[in-house]
């Protein structure tokens, strides 16, 4: 019993931090129970040298690195095929182009290519390009639902577009 009211802080600390640790690892957000729970176990380790020396502060630094490398083993195994991984927090399905999901880099195939708005561009609007409905911008002026348009430029997912006529 003595030893353990001797040790009391040391023992807080090392509870508390890696409590902490596993309070960020499973709830997102600014790192703070996090920083918190590393501060607690670096005092942890420097209230035990300080009391006991270098050797037990050294021993207990390892001790630490292999407790908290348990956690986290534990808590992605958790993650993956425990409870958490039925979570509704734990994303599932993938954003593939079947879907509808495009990446940026494929918008730049429709340079120069000519369609058709679906929608009315003030000025974004939807357009038909060989089936495929695009997301597009003019540049500031109105056209029409039905309007052939162009695609002049691509910045990313923005694809810029001006009506065929106004282009010849």
């Amino acid at each position: 019993m003595e030893f353990i009211v001797e040790n009391l802080s040391i023992i807080i600390c090392i509870v508390v931090g890696v409590g902490l640790l596993i309070v960020e690892m499973f709830m997102p957000g600014f790192g703070i129970p996090g920083i918190s729970g590393l501060a607690l176990l670096a005092a942890s380790i420097y209230f035990t040298w300080t009391m006991h020396g270098m050797m037990a502060a050294l021993l207990l630094a390892i001790a630490e690195l292999l407790i908290v490398g348990l956690t986290i083993w534990l808590s992605l195994r958790s993650a993956t095929r425990g409870k958490l991984s039925r979570s509704p927090l734990i994303l599932k399905g993938s954003q593939s182009q079947e879907e509808g999901f495009v990446a940026t880099d494929e918008y730049n195939r429709y340079l120069g290519k000519t369609g058709v708005t679906t929608t009315v561009l003030r000025p974004a609007g939807i357009a038909d390009f060989d089936g495929e409905r695009i997301n597009v911008v003019s540049e500031g002026e109105f056209i029409a639902k039905g309007a052939s348009v162009i695609v002049k430029e691509v910045e990313g997912a923005r694809v810029m577009v001006e009506e065929a006529e106004s282009h010849v």
